[in-house]
């Protein structure tokens, strides 16, 4: 009896590793991740297979495609006609046609706002004077002084009648000790936490975190970028953390777009539909930039991103400026960042000299030479934390936004970023970059060759997470 049990497990666990083994070959994008799965199942199969189970499938984007089926999709509403790209880039706006939820928007005025400093005032200014309506997401609304007048602008407007709508990450919320979310809320105010994690049967979650900055107010005024609300963004007062970071103000047709992407996560969380003159009035031209939102996500808009940035690298002739606070660019993006090298464009990546995240800094310095190597130059900026975001093709391609060139934003967060095509702000960002590569060092391969060998080590254990950073 003892043997045919025996008999009966074996059989059993060797179907369970044929059928795991399947779904490994059928389903994983990888080869190299494939052989790895494949062969760790053939030598040990019950554990390889259940190890396969637990860490091989990307369960968080399944998560999330669930989740979002509950929700509201983008509806996608006209928002003036649509417009071209320069001629040069017509390639990259067809891909950014197939790949996005929204088309080129024409007439667009888009200003760059430093730090705390330039974009709080503004953005305050904005909620005072609102009449009908005031959208606001963000990932960080800390409780101090700078979340303060926040609370206070959002309460009074809400207070004289204006319908007001605050999404803060349920995760991002905790940066503070007391939430403002639960402020909010004792004032009147709708608010909501996106997507709680400390809810059973919804731990998976955690991963899934809004990472989006958005203000829009009366639907005709949005102010978006890489800046969370809190008190580190203005340089002029002193505080613990200092943080250097842009935000845009934007007016015209394209505010729409980013109105929508508002409205799909507000119906997501609240199950409240937004809509009508109140959030979507008729919109005038403001400007001469011809512009879209991108929104992207673990969920149908998975690695649309990552899919324009390949093709932005593909279409640079001359040069390519990239800032950001976390590189840990996947094997895809190095390659593209070399070819656009090889082929003779000249490739720039700005990085901050010391990391608010001392792993993603390590794990970071494991892929430097990667890119090195093939030409590309990267520059430390000096602190205060640079948590900059931008990238720049040939004076006319500008994206700005909220994405990190990590894998936590190409497929973990949700994020939002604004394509724009227009020489003026080109030249503006050109400048601006120009302007920090002056203060930084560069960083060469020889530097990160000589590093300890206690250092290289500590530095490639990092990036054994960098999936999870």
């Amino acid at each position: 009896m003892q043997d045919v049990l025996v008999g009966l497990l074996a059989f059993a666990v060797l179907v369970f590793a044929t059928l795991t083994a399947g779904h490994a070959l059928l389903y994983k994008r990888d080869t190299r991740a494939v052989i790895a799965w494949v062969g760790l199942i053939v030598l040990v199969p019950l554990a390889g297979a259940i190890l396969y189970w637990m860490l091989g499938v990307n369960r968080v984007r399944r998560r999330a495609v669930a989740l979002r089926a509950r929700g509201t999709s983008l509806v996608r509403r006209p928002c003036g006609s649509v417009a071209t790209s320069p001629p040069r880039f017509a390639p990259l706006a067809r891909l950014g046609d197939r790949v996005g939820p929204f088309p080129l928007s024409g007439g667009n005025l888009v200003e760059l706002l430093e730090n705390g400093d330039e974009a709080f005032p503004p953005m305050l200014a904005a909620i005072a004077a609102a009449k009908r309506s005031i959208a606001l997401s963000t990932y960080i609304f800390d409780n101090d002084e700078i979340g303060a007048r926040f609370f206070e602008a959002l309460a009074s407007a809400h207070a004289r009648g204006v319908e007001v709508r605050v999404i803060i990450d349920a995760v991002g919320q905790h940066y503070s000790r007391r939430s403002m979310v639960k402020r909010l809320h004792a004032a009147g105010v709708p608010a909501a936490a996106f997507m709680p994690v400390f809810v059973p049967g919804n731990l998976v979650a955690l991963n899934l975190r809004n990472h989006r900055k958005l203000l829009v107010v009366d639907g005709a005024e949005a102010f978006t970028g890489g800046m969370n609300i809190r008190a580190g963004n203005v340089l002029a007062k002193p505080a613990a953390n200092p943080i250097r970071d842009l935000q845009f103000r934007v007016r015209g047709p394209v505010v729409r777009q980013l109105t929508e992407v508002f409205a799909s996560d507000w119906a997501f969380t609240r199950k409240e539909i937004l809509d009508g003159d109140t959030w979507f009035p008729e919109l005038m031209e403001a400007g001469t930039v011809v512009a879209r939102a991108i929104p992207d996500g673990p969920d149908e808009y998975f690695e649309v991103l990552k899919l324009i940035i390949l093709g932005a690298l593909a279409v640079a002739e001359r040069y390519v400026l990239i800032a950001t606070p976390y590189f840990l660019p996947d094997a895809a993006l190095i390659s593209a960042l070399n070819t656009a090298a090889l082929r003779g464009v000249e490739v720039n990546i700005l990085l901050p000299v010391e990391n608010n995240l001392k792993v993603v800094q390590w794990a970071s310095h494991t892929l430097y030479w990667q890119v090195l190597d093939r030409g590309c130059r990267i520059w430390h900026s000096p602190l205060p934390f640079d948590h900059s975001k931008l990238m720049l093709v040939d004076d006319e391609w500008v994206l700005v936004g909220s994405t990190n060139w990590d894998p936590r934003s190409m497929r973990l967060n949700f994020e939002l970023n604004l394509e724009c095509y227009d020489a003026r702000l080109g030249a503006r960002m050109k400048a601006w970059f120009e302007r920090r590569r002056e203060i930084s060092v560069e960083v060469t391969k020889a530097e990160i060759d000589g590093r300890s060998l206690p250092r290289r080590l500590r530095d490639s254990v990092a990036r054994l997470f960098s999936p999870y950073l």
